[in-house]
């Protein structure tokens, strides 16, 4: 593993965007993995380890995340912003063409990209993701934002364990992982999530509506897997159906028992994801 950093530019200047890259610096086919909304690149080390023999794996720490910079303004933390980055960051990478492994805010992040005249996402994996969230759920996961403070790193890792019930079919090696990896030392030895408590901002206010981008996803063209969480209340199953109504060439997968969202970190989760990009040929 690798560790890159650029400058992107935001509202008050620029700020320090961190990846973290896998496999060889020379391969033309790359992918990035994008996190979810609280979560960081390292949620994607086992996903990256398979796939680094064919792609170079590119995991960025959206901004006030992991160990990319906190912005100044809490209103920067957004779609606009994001996708900014995005772009910057394959701007970096020097490449025409990227696949694309998305969980939740990630896969959104992918979607509106691959949208766009142009882009260059030849196939998008959606991890829990659709073009519409109601707003109970969007409500659910503001809940659990802020700023929390641990008196222990096997504290910090309970919380996450209750919190992210999706995650519950991980070991215990993999939780520490998760733990480790999502912490920050506060004052007072006390430990914190590893992310800018400040991205509640804009989460509670997008809260207040449900979540509707169907004109955008109904222009996305490339290749797409859906991997669901059949019991997720991010992603309905009546979402998933019209997804497929209006996409029959779409690709689900629902994961039984799992909530929002499934963590890739699982080798069965894992294994769809490399198959698929193994056999299914771009646009």
């Amino acid at each position: 593993m690798r560790r890159g950093d650029i400058a992107v530019l935001d509202s008050q200047g620029f700020h320090r965007l961190h990846y973290k890259e896998w496999g060889s610096a020379d391969n033309e086919r790359v992918l990035i993995c994008v996190h979810g909304l609280a979560r960081n690149s390292r949620d994607f080390d086992e996903l990256a380890q398979a796939l680094s023999r064919n792609y170079r794996v590119i995991c960025p720490d959206l901004p006030g995340r992991g160990e990319s910079d906190w912005l100044d303004n809490p209103e920067d933390y957004a779609l606009p912003q994001y996708l900014h980055d995005m772009v910057a960051l394959i701007a970096r990478l020097g490449v025409s063409q990227v696949d694309w492994v998305g969980t939740s805010l990630g896969g959104l992040i992918g979607m509106v990209l691959a949208a766009q005249k142009g882009t260059p996402i030849r196939r998008l994996v959606l991890n829990d993701i659709g073009p519409y969230v109601p707003r109970t759920a969007l409500a659910r996961i503001c809940d659990y934002l802020g700023d929390h403070r641990f008196n222990s790193e096997a504290e910090l890792e309970g919380w996450l364990r209750q919190t992210y019930t999706a995650l519950a079919g991980l070991n215990d090696q993999q939780w520490k992982h998760l733990a480790n990896h999502g912490k920050r030392l506060c004052e007072n030895d006390q430990w914190g999530l590893h992310y800018d408590p400040a991205i509640a901002h804009n989460a509670r206010k997008s809260a207040e509506t449900d979540l509707d981008i169907w004109p955008i996803w109904q222009q996305v063209g490339c290749p797409q897997m859906l991997l669901h969480g059949a019991s997720s209340d991010v992603l309905e199953a009546e979402v998933v159906e019209r997804m497929r109504e209006t996409r029959p060439d779409l690709t689900v997968h629902a994961l039984p028992g799992i909530g929002h969202a499934p963590s890739l970190m699982e080798s069965d989760q894992i294994a769809l994801v490399v198959d698929w990009l193994r056999t299914t040929q771009p646009h």
